[in-house]
């Protein structure tokens, strides 16, 4: 489903600092209907800061954020309206049952009668969770109460949803079933901002990404394009019995090698892509008495990109 360019959110030149410490340092972002933006970045790199201030739960430091066009503080009443908040902590009724949660959280925003019931049967549905419209949500697993958790989100049709982390610390049944929601939201018209630290997430959700690190954004674009950016590169991983002391710039020396990190017995090694140099580089090994226990190598990937613009992993 190809994106929208209209415009719904214009995000320009936003801070954030908490005491002294500065959170968020001028970061700039549009969002366009339709669209899965994803927000990529290890613990601290402010993503959650800045889903804060989006769902107006924390106010800005400076920089202006943009709705429809208009300033947000001005639309605020009618910002909230079409908004669905999925937070990172569950914030749900333990005592009461899934329906009951649903009835209230639907009723905020003025939903009633046959509305409202309306309402919440679509959202049971879509969370896969009709069958336990009565049960109360301290038997649910933690899966399952992050389904309802967005199906409280999605209750009053929503344009734009903003997800922080909602699939932290789930069994991968219940991710898959999240991440397959989120499809469906998009497929129906509906912009999703969703905040996450896993790539593979990124990968199978995202229309555009958005990389954060230390409060700065350093790259922005669709995963292709992210890719492409390093797509002249490949990696190898190569685990040494015992390294006995590889110097990097003897690897340096080798055709087509761009950088070396040597990280105990493994070795982290890019090279230009077509320049094959995989032989010279195991023969100089196995000439300074290494004995390799193990080859890997990888094509182009979020985490390559991620490594390349941070010089670490994502989540080291």
């Amino acid at each position: 489903m190809a994106i929208n360019m209209e415009e719904m959110i214009k995000v320009s030149n936003l801070t954030k600092s908490f005491k002294d410490k500065e959170v968020l340092k001028g970061i700039s972002f549009d969002v366009y209907r339709g669209e899965v933006l994803c927000i990529l970045g290890p613990n601290g790199a402010g993503k959650s800061t800045t889903i804060n201030i989006l769902t107006a739960t924390l106010g800005k430091g400076g920089g202006e954020i943009f709705f429809k066009g208009g300033r947000i503080n001005k639309k605020l009443k009618d910002y909230k309206q079409v908004l669905g908040i999925v937070p990172q902590d569950i914030a749900l009724y333990e005592e009461l049952s899934a329906e009951h949660n649903l009835r209230f959280f639907a009723s905020l925003y003025g939903l009633h009668g046959k509305e409202l019931s309306k309402a919440v049967d679509g959202a049971l549905e879509f969370a896969g969770l009709t069958d336990r419209r009565n049960d109360k949500v301290k038997t649910f697993s933690g899966g399952m109460k992050r389904r309802l958790n967005i199906a409280c989100a999605i209750a009053h049709h929503p344009e734009l949803v903003i997800m922080d982390e909602p699939t932290v610390g789930i069994d991968p049944q219940s991710r898959n079933h999240i991440l397959d929601s989120i499809r469906r939201l998009r497929e129906n018209g509906i912009t999703v901002i969703y905040t996450t630290h896993y790539m593979e997430e990124v990968e199978a959700i995202s229309s555009r990404i958005i990389i954060m690190d230390h409060g700065s954004i350093i790259a922005e674009g669709t995963k292709e394009e992210l890719k492409e950016s390093i797509g002249n590169e490949k990696r190898y991983t190569i685990e040494l019995e015992e390294n006995k002391k590889v110097k990097e710039e003897e690897l340096f020396s080798i055709e087509g090698v761009k950088s070396v990190k040597v990280n105990g017995d493994i070795l982290e090694i890019s090279s230009l892509k077509g320049i094959e140099n995989l032989d010279r580089i195991i023969a100089l090994l196995s000439d300074r008495g290494e004995k390799i226990r193990n080859i890997a190598s990888e094509a182009a990937s979020l985490e390559m990109v991620f490594l390349k613009l941070t010089g670490r992993k994502l989540r080291d």
